[in-house]
C-alpha cells in the first residue's frame, strides 16, 4: 500500500541501498553529536562552574566548523568524497573514544576537553561538504529533495531524542557512559560508510592543466598538488542567481530573525520565568520541524523549489514576529511550531536546489559555503537579537527582526527571477556515483 502523496516520501530509502547506508550513517552521527553536546555541557559546568566556561564551548566548536568547513569544501572537489567521509568519520570515532577515556579516568583537564571538542568539530566540518554531495549523486533528480527531507527528519529526531537520552544515561550512570554511547553511534556511522560507493568529482580539470590520471608518473606529493581544483570554484555561486539567491534567503532568515537567544528574556518578561517554558519553546520549534518533515511529500514532489523556499522563509519571519507579540503561552508555542515547520521546508528546498544547480566539479565548495552560512548565520542572528533586545526589548527585537527578514526575503524574490521561477529537473536522471561500483553490483546479481 502506497503512502499518501503528502506524506514523507520514502522512495529514496526503498530504491537506493547506498542512500539507505548514507542515511543510517548520518542519523547515527547526528544522534552521537547530540549526546556529546549534553555531556560536554554538563562536564564543563561541573569542572568550571562558570557560564564563561560553558559559553567557550561555542567557540571551541564554532571556529573549527567555519574554518575546516571551507577547507573540506576544497578537498571534496579534489579527492574521492567517499574516502574523505571515511577518514573524517574515523577521526570523529577517535575523538569520541578520547572523550570517553578522559571522563572515565576522572580527568579535570579543561584544556584537554576543549581540544577534543575542537578536534571532533574539525573532523565533522571537514567531512560535511563531501557528505552533502552524496544524495544528488546517489538519487535520481526527482528524489533528491525527498532524500534531504529524510535526512532533516533524522536530524530533528536526534535533536529531540539525543538530549533526553543523555540526561537519562547521566542520571543512571555518569557522563562517561554518555560518551560511550556517542562512540557506539559514531562507530555505526563509520561501519556503514565502508559500504558507500566511490564518488569522485566529475568534470574537474587539473590545476596544472589536463585531466586527472592516477598513473601519470609523478610522485604522490606532485599528484596531490595537481589534484587541487582550480581557483574560483566558489565564484559559481555569484555567477548563478539561483544559488546566491537561495543562500541570501537563508542568511536573511537567520541573521535577522533568529530567536533562541531571546527565549529566556521572553519567558521572564511574559510568562513568569518558569524554566519549563524554555524547554517548551525549544520543543515547539523541533515539533514543528518534525511535523513538516513527516508531511514533506507535499513539498518535495513540487518542482517550484525556489518559490517554495522563498515562501517558507518568509513564513518563518512572520511567525517569529507573531511570537514576539504573543501574550498567551499557547499562542507563543503555536507561532514557534509554525516557525519550525517553515524552517524545515526552507532547509529542504534550499539544500536540494543548491545540489541540483551546482556543477559536480564545484559541489564541494558550494556545499562548504552553504555549511558556513548554516553555522554562522544562526549564531550571528542570536548575537544581533541579544544586542538589540538589551537596548530596547525582546518584543521589539523579535517583531522588527521577523518583519525585516520577511521584507529582505521579499526583496530577493522581487529581484531574482531565476530563483522565483526555478523548477526542479523533471527527468529521473540515472544516479552517477561510480561506474566501477555499478559494474561490481551488476557482476554479483
Amino acid at each position: 500500500m502506497r503512502s499518501p502523496a503528502w506524506f514523507l516520501d520514502l522512495r529514496p530509502l526503498r530504491d537506493s541501498r547506498h542512500f539507505r547506508d548514507l542515511w543510517i550513517g548520518s542519523a547515527a552521527s547526528q544522534l552521537g553529536g547530540q549526546l556529546a553536546s549534553v555531556a560536554v555541557l554538563a562536564q564543563v559546568w561541573d569542572l568550571t562552574g562558570s557560564p564563561v566556561g560553558t559559553g567557550a564551548i561555542g567557540l571551541a566548536t564554532g571556529l573549527p566548523m567555519v574554518l575546516f568547513g571551507l577547507v573540506g569544501g576544497a578537498l571534496a572537489d579534489a579527492v574521492d568524497r567517499r574516502a574523505l567521509v571515511r577518514a573524517t568519520t574515523a577521526g570523529q570515532l577517535v575523538t569520541a573514544a578520547g572523550l570517553y577515556a578522559q571522563a572515565l579516568t576522572g580527568s579535570r583537564n579543561v584544556p584537554l576537553l576543549f581540544a577534543l571538542v575542537s578536534l571532533g568539530a574539525a573532523c565533522s566540518a571537514l567531512g560535511a561538504p563531501a557528505r552533502r554531495t552524496f544524495p544528488v549523486r546517489l538519487l535520481p533528480a526527482d528524489q533528491v529533495a525527498a532524500g534531504l527531507a529524510l535526512t532533516n527528519v533524522s536530524f530533528q529526531a536526534a535533536m529531540l531524542a539525543g538530549p533526553a537520552m543523555a540526561g537519562l544515561i547521566t542520571a543512571r550512570w555518569d557522563v562517561s557512559a554518555v560518551y560511550a554511547a556517542q562512540a557506539v553511534a559514531v562507530g555505526i556511522s563509520a561501519l556503514v560508510t565502508i559500504r558507500l560507493p566511490s564518488v569522485r568529482p566529475e568534470g574537474v580539470e587539473l590545476s596544472g592543466g589536463g585531466r586527472r590520471s592516477e598513473h601519470d608518473g609523478c610522485g604522490w606529493a606532485e599528484r596531490l598538488r595537481r589534484q587541487l581544483p582550480k581557483r574560483g570554484g566558489r565564484g559559481v555561486i555569484l555567477r548563478r542567481p539561483t544559488l546566491w539567491g537561495s543562500m541570501a534567503t537563508d542568511l536573511s532568515a537567520t541573521l535577522l530573525a533568529m530567536p533562541i537567544a531571546l527565549f529566556p528574556l521572553v519567558n521572564e518578561a511574559r510568562f513568569g520565568g518558569d524554566p519549563q517554558n524554555l524547554g517548551l519553546f525549544l520543543s515547539a520549534v523541533a515539533a514543528g520541524g518534525i511535523t513538516a518533515g513527516l508531511l514533506s511529500g507535499a513539498v518535495t514532489r513540487r518542482r517550484r523549489g525556489g518559490l517554495v523556499q522563498l515562501t517558507a522563509a518568509g513564513a518563518w519571519g512572520l511567525a517569529l514576529a507573531g511570537f514576539g507579540l504573543a501574550e498567551q503561552l499557547g499562542t507563543a508555542l503555536a507561532c514557534l511550531a509554525l516557525a519550525g515547520a517553515a524552517d524545515t521546508v526552507s532547509v529542504i528546498t534550499r539544500s536540494a536546489l543548491v545540489q541540483l544547480e551546482t556543477p559536480d566539479a564545484y559541489r564541494g565548495r558550494a556545499s562548504s559555503v552553504e555549511h558556513v552560512i548554516g553555522v554562522a548565520g544562526p549564531e550571528l542572528g542570536n548575537f544581533r537579537g541579544g544586542l538589540l533586545a538589551s537596548a530596547t526589548s525582546a518584543t521589539f527585537a523579535l517583531v522588527t527582526g521577523g518583519l525585516s527578514a520577511a521584507l529582505a526575503i521579499a526583496a530577493v524574490a522581487a529581484t531574482n527571477s531565476p530563483l522565483r521561477t526555478y523548477r526542479t529537473p523533471q527527468a529521473a536522471t540515472k544516479p552517477t556515483a561510480s561506474r566501477g561500483d555499478d559494474a561490481a553490483t551488476a557482476a554479483t546479481t
